[in-house]
């Protein structure tokens, strides 16, 4: 009679690298990597069916503390590197990490299309509101009134960008808001987001103690679960409308249908470049 051989059930412990994270203590991005990590384990997805690609900034650190693929790529371009990736290998399961900076500055034109074009992949962003690897400059999601920056000592009189309504407005088919003060909500939306087909857009508030000091007040003011699912577009956007950015939950999800061309033969490196000659 054969032996039935049990696989080990996989913690979130198992997807986290040997490397430790070099964030500054306190740093919210601590909580959404493990966040990240135990909604891997929910869905006992095997490591190497999964992948973890980012771009620049201190969350984009996040593919090299986990211990499944990953790729570290340039400013801006997360979104399109795990696009490419998802295209390919229809197979894995594709997460794109960032910051409000990476994702919402160079990297806004990426998210838009991205909103649209409804890959199935999973875009975590870690929002403090400033730039914090670069030493505490402005970002698209700053309120115009800050003035912890040299750069801009009298705020920046700029109206800030509102990443959900964006989202929303440009075609992603989930949208939802965590914080990292609540690691367990973040992993079921991350969770969520993950079993969702179709771009997911997970907006994690995630407080920076170095150069936004005052963020450590958000526990205080997060509402959790205060979002209440939808799948009408006129109802999601009419609460952003009223919404102060603090509440949290799952805002919206609908099924449409997700791109994915048909895979074409492969070719050699050499044929594609002779294909481009003149």
């Amino acid at each position: 009679m054969e032996s039935v051989v049990q696989e080990k059930r996989l913690t979130f412990k198992d997807y986290k690298s040997d490397y430790k994270p070099v964030w500054c203590p306190g740093c919210g991005d601590f909580s959404v990597l493990a966040a990240i990590t135990k909604a891997l384990a929910e869905l006992q997805v095997p490591r190497e069916q999964a992948a973890v690609i980012s771009g620049i900034g201190c969350s984009s650190r996040i593919p090299a503390y986990t211990s499944v693929y990953g790729f570290h790529g340039i400013h801006g371009r997360a979104l399109a590197s795990a696009t490419g990736l998802k295209v390919a290998r229809p197979d894995l399961t594709v997460v794109a990490t960032g910051g409000d900076g990476d994702g919402f500055s160079i990297g806004g034109n990426h998210f838009l299309h991205a909103c649209r074009r409804n890959v199935d992949i999973t875009y975590v962003v870690m929002d403090n509101e400033v730039y914090g690897m670069t030493k505490g400059q402005a970002s698209p999601t700053t309120p115009p009134d800050w003035e912890g920056s040299k750069l801009t000592p009298h705020g920046t009189g700029v109206s800030p960008f509102n990443p959900l309504s964006v989202a929303l407005s440009a075609g992603a088919s989930f949208v939802a808001r965590g914080f990292a003060g609540d690691p367990n909500g973040a992993a079921k939306l991350i969770t969520q987001a993950m079993q969702h087909k179709g771009f997911s857009f997970v907006q994690i508030l995630s407080p920076c103690v170095t150069f936004r000091p005052e963020q450590t007040e958000w526990k205080k003011i997060v509402r959790k679960g205060e979002i209440e699912e939808t799948g009408n577009l006129s109802q999601a956007a009419a609460f952003l409308a009223r919404d102060d950015g603090f509440s949290t939950g799952v805002l919206y999800e609908v099924q449409r249908p997700v791109f994915q061309p048909a895979l074409q033969e492969k070719h050699t490196l050499q044929e594609i470049e002779e294909s481009f000659e003149l």
